[in-house]
C-alpha cells in the first residue's frame, strides 16, 4: 500500500495511533509514524521533509495545534507545494483517512478532520 500520510507526535503517540489503525483496519502501512523525542524544531522539520520525500505522502497529521511538530510542519508547507497539514489528530480521524477511497489527499484529509471533530464527546459530569 502507498504511504499516504505522516503522523507526527511526541513520545510514542504516533506509533501508538498507527499501531491501532493497523489492528483495526489492517491499513496501518498507509501511515508513517514520526517520533520526535529529543529533536529541536529544525530537526523535526528536516525529518518531516525527508520522510515526505522518501514516502511520497502528501498529508501530515500532528498531535498538538501549537506543538513543535505542527510548527515544523507549517514551515514544511512553505517549502513543499501540495502538502496538507491536519493538527490535533485522533484515532477516528486516521481511521477515516485510511479507509477513504478518494485519491485526492486534500479531500481525504478534510473529510477525516471532520470525522475526528465529530468523534469527540463528553458524558457525565458534575451536578
Amino acid at each position: 500500500m502507498t504511504k499516504r500520510a505522516l503522523v507526527a507526535g511526541h513520545a510514542e503517540f504516533a506509533a501508538g495511533l498507527v499501531s491501532a489503525v493497523e489492528m483495526i483496519t489492517g491499513r496501518g502501512n498507509a501511515l508513517v509514524p514520526i517520533q520526535v523525542a529529543g529533536l529541536c524544531g529544525d530537526d523535526i522539520q528536516a525529518l518531516l521533509l525527508a520522510s515526505l520525500k522518501e514516502s511520497g505522502a502528501r498529508v501530515i497529521f500532528t498531535d498538538l495545534q501549537a506543538g513543535s511538530c505542527t510548527m515544523a510542519a507549517r514551515r514544511v508547507l512553505r517549502e513543499v507545494d501540495g502538502v496538507v497539514l491536519v493538527a490535533g489528530v485522533n484515532l477516528p480521524m486516521l481511521l477515516d483517512f485510511v479507509l477513504s477511497t478518494t485519491d485526492d489527499a486534500g479531500i481525504a484529509a478534510t473529510a477525516a478532520a471532520e470525522r475526528g471533530r465529530t468523534a469527540v464527546s463528553v458524558h457525565g459530569g458534575r451536578e
